[in-house]
């Protein structure tokens, strides 16, 4: 019976009980095929740039269509036809096989080897597996628009497959695992708006399947691609790109168990060791309640997941700061990318996450990019990533951080930018629930700028609740802290910057640091400051600080400057005494050329030694103070060696004119044939060392012995106080 002969009726395939009239049986489609010659339900329809097809329509096909191992040179096509058995095309050699708006409740193909392509579109559905094991397809397999149906099975159990074309399976959808391990195309892989479904285990095991094109599980142009159950391509090759953008991705609904902490029991998409010479792109609207795994990879292109969405609460991160308890942490992973090298670079604009983002030992040639995201794991690492290195920026700006970025001995080409982002939430440790960090960056090495300050357009602040860890970090050129708001109640510790080296250093704050602020052994040329940081709440650590110059310079005759700066010094240190930071005070401006200020930063260094040694010998507390005043005010320390000077001229007229107002002295040595001058005598006196004779002629029987002896005694402090005085100056050392 022909399809003229059926008066234009058409077949429902879908149809749990098909008409009679429908029924065909399978030995007379066999031994059409095999002699090609048509009969019943067939017809030969030629072509005339292709072979001749054979084509069966609206057939309802009682029995098993036995084509194993057969040798047919023409294409084989079936159309609206309804089987009761899946089809056998084991081994058989044919030139191409299509079934259009099909109903099979399976089809057997293994070793199947086709000249063109294998088709099953139009609405086919599949009720059972396909096995296409180890066939070969010189075509391309399409799948698109149909329905494979096998719950908790194999759908398409294609192991081995190779085709010399594509795999185009657009808007298919999936029921059961879609198995293709080993896959070999010379084409694209297309599942771009397919529905897979497998919530017990594999939604797609492409262990090793290897693509010539893109691999694209994208919209298409009627629906985005869902897939709920693990995408699992370990070890795959793909020449072009991989896409899963603006897909919805759904993990298996019971979790794997994993030997090691290392495993991620709550995957969506496991890529390990994948080489993809294009992009990852996971962008433009991709959202997924689960793991995204791509670990050991080498991508070739970039990492895209601008706009994406990555939420392991299942449903319960609110992306914003809310009163009372909020979800979190989180115990899995949302994005692992451990040891992966990207040739280009990662971005994720404007994505949100929850969950933590694990980049250990990540190598990437271009820039990562996190601007205007949500990044949530609150009392938990948000991002952490040991020995990460980029050749570009790492560009966090406009972020909203609920938890810890932990990124100690990572490598950062150019900036690390945090501008105008928010940081809440740091993680714990576990050992003993302390606080971490909310930016651990020890000893990082970032080429250019480290930029923790407050955006360009008003209300863009900068602040963080945690501490800013940045212990041995070496920032090539610039590290500004402006108008940022740094530390809180949760920390001690608000900056940490141990051992920092770097060429710039901001710290014109907006608010004073919440916390301590460390700056001990730390390095720059240039030192940007304001009154806001020196008043840290929990003050400043600074022995061993060494700055060259100040970014604004103190002029010479800015005493008023000077006793600022003084005031601050003192404050930041709360009250206690430490020598290293007067020291390098007076070092920065004796190297500009303001000796006069210096001295008078050495003179206050001292004031507050002797404060400090008279609170630790309490019984000579007085005595201690006393002296500290007569040497602030004679001698300055020994830093105003002028005033020694006067006070010995002062010393010198008055011993003049009293020794002038008393009667002539007792002549003590006759020897010596001198007048009695009382200047000469007074001299004699104070200046030790150099004899004038006077002091051994003449002798005072009264009280003025008492006064000669008080002015050799002046004379040998006030001297030698001069003395030291010049050959520091000689020297211009402190």
């Amino acid at each position: 019976m022909t399809e003229e002969a059926t008066n234009g009726r058409r077949l429902d395939p879908f149809e749990e009980q098909p008409p009679e009239w429908a029924r065909s049986r399978a030995v007379d489609i066999v031994r059409q095929v095999v002699e090609f010659e048509p009969g019943i339900g067939g017809r030969i329809r030629r072509r005339g740039t292709t072979p001749p097809v054979l084509r069966f329509a609206d057939r309802w096909i009682v029995g098993e269509v036995d084509l194993r191992a057969v040798e047919f040179p023409h294409l084989l096509e079936f159309v609206r036809c309804r089987f009761d058995t899946p089809p056998d095309l084991r081994q058989a050699k044919l030139a191409g096989v299509e079934f259009t708006g099909c109903h099979l409740p399976g089809l057997e193909g293994r070793n199947l080897y086709s000249d063109n392509d294998v088709r099953l579109i139009g609405g086919t559905r599949v009720h059972g597996r396909v096995d296409l094991t180890d066939a070969e397809i010189s075509g391309s397999l399409e799948l698109t628009g149909s329905r494979l149906h096998n719950p908790g099975g194999y759908a398409l159990h294609a192991d081995r497959l190779k085709l010399d074309g594509a795999l185009l399976a657009s808007n298919l959808e999936v029921d059961g695992q879609l198995r293709i391990p080993g896959l070999r195309t010379g084409g694209n892989v297309n599942l771009a708006g397919a529905h897979l479904h497998n919530p017990d285990g594999f939604a797609v095991d492409g262990n090793g399947l290897h693509v010539g094109g893109n691999l694209q599980c994208s919209p298409s142009a009627a629906r985005r691609f869902r897939c709920t159950g693990l995408l699992f391509i370990p070890s795959a090759t793909i020449d072009s790109d991989l896409s899963l953008r603006g897909a919805e991705l759904t993990p298996a609904t019971e979790d794997a168990d994993g030997p090691d902490r290392f495993f991620d029991p709550r995957a969506t998409l496991v890529a390990d060791r994948v080489q993809v010479s294009g992009n990852v792109d996971l962008d433009q609207g991709l959202e997924s309640s689960g793991t995204l795994r791509i670990v050991n990879a080498r991508i070739g292109g970039s990492v895209r997941l601008t706009r994406a969405t990555i939420d392991l609460s299942d449903g319960q991160e609110p992306f914003a700061e809310v009163p009372g308890k909020a979800p979190g942490p989180y115990a899995l992973r949302a994005l692992h990318l451990d040891g992966t090298e990207i040739s280009g670079g990662i971005d994720a604009r404007e994505s949100r996450i929850a969950g933590l983002i694990r980049v250990v030992d990540v190598r990437a040639r271009g820039s990562v990019v996190l601007d205007g995201a949500i990044l949530s794991n609150r009392n938990g690492d948000v991002l952490e990533g040991r020995r990460f290195t980029t050749g570009g920026n790492l560009d966090v700006r406009g972020v909203t951080v609920f938890g810890s970025i932990v990124l100690p001995e990572a490598v950062i080409g150019a900036n690390v930018d945090l501008r105008a982002s928010r940081f809440v939430n740091p993680g714990r440790y576990r050992r003993d629930r302390s606080r971490k960090p909310s930016v651990d960056l020890r000893v990082a090495q970032i080429g250019r700028d480290l930029v923790c300050a407050r955006g360009e357009r008003e209300g863009q602040s900068f602040s963080t609740h945690g501490e800013i860890r940045i212990r041995r970090t070496e920032v090539g050129r610039m590290t500004t802290f402006q108008g940022a708001e740094v530390g809180s109640s949760l920390s001690g510790t608000a900056i940490n910057a141990f051992g920092l080296i770097t060429q710039d250093l901001r710290l014109d704050v907006a608010v004073p640091p919440r916390g301590r602020v460390t700056l001990r052994h730390a390095r720059c040329a240039s030192l940007n400051d304001n009154d806001e940081f020196w008043a840290a709440t929990g003050h400043i650590e600074l022995d061993d600080f060494r700055y060259d110059a100040l970014a604004a310079p103190i002029e010479l005759d800015d005493d008023a400057q000077i006793r600022r700066r003084l005031r601050l010094l003192r404050t930041a240190m709360g009250g206690s005494y430490r020598p290293g930071p007067y020291d390098q005070f007076a070092t920065m401006l004796r190297a500009s050329g303001n000796e006069e200020h210096a001295a008078e930063v050495l003179i206050e260094k001292q004031r507050w030694r002797y404060a400090a040694l008279a609170e630790g010998y309490r019984v000579l507390s007085p005595g201690v103070r006393l002296w500290s005043l007569l040497q602030r005010a004679v001698v300055g320390y020994g830093y105003k060696p002028m005033r020694a000077l006067t006070c010995l001229a002062v010393l010198l007229f008055a011993g003049t004119l009293v020794f002038a107002l008393m009667p002539t002295p007792t002549e003590a040595n006759t020897d010596d044939n001198l007048v009695w001058n009382p200047f000469l005598y007074t001299l004699d006196h104070l200046v030790p060392i150099v004899d004038f004779g006077h002091k051994n002629k003449w002798h005072f029987n009264s009280t003025l012995q008492w006064f000669s002896a008080s002015l050799i005694a002046c004379g040998w402090i006030l001297a030698t106080t001069v003395a030291a005085g010049l050959t520091r100056m000689l020297r211009r050392s402190s």
